[in-house]
């Protein structure tokens, strides 16, 4: 089975102060025990916005971690996006301080 990895997890794994850190090392890790791991086109591009980090690194990065990158999205993928997107925006709008910019998925 393979695992999707979202963007926030890559960028949680590569920030050493953030507390989510830790968390999103041992899901890396239980998920590439289940099989492997990949990254849709939209978080290579979202990954691309993150200080620091190029195509050459994310390139690196990935091939290092056996990481591939999903170049063609079907349907199925678009829908389960939508849904996903869908319940972020209902958590948003739970909670009581939801500070920090909104986020909007890619439309590529």
């Amino acid at each position: 089975m393979s695992t999707a990895i979202d963007s926030n997890i890559l960028i949680a794994l590569w920030n050493e102060d953030d507390s989510l850190n830790t968390l999103a090392r041992s899901a890396l890790d239980t998920a590439l025990g289940h099989g492997g791991l990949f990254i849709a086109a939209p978080v290579f591009a979202e990954l691309l916005a993150v200080p620091s980090r190029t195509e050459a690194f994310l390139d690196s990065f990935c091939k290092e971690t056996c990481i591939s990158v999903d170049w063609s999205l079907n349907e199925a993928i678009w829908r389960a996006k939508g849904r996903a997107f869908q319940q972020y925006v209902a958590r948003r709008r739970r909670q009581q301080d939801a500070a920090g910019p909104r986020r909007i998925p890619p439309i590529l």
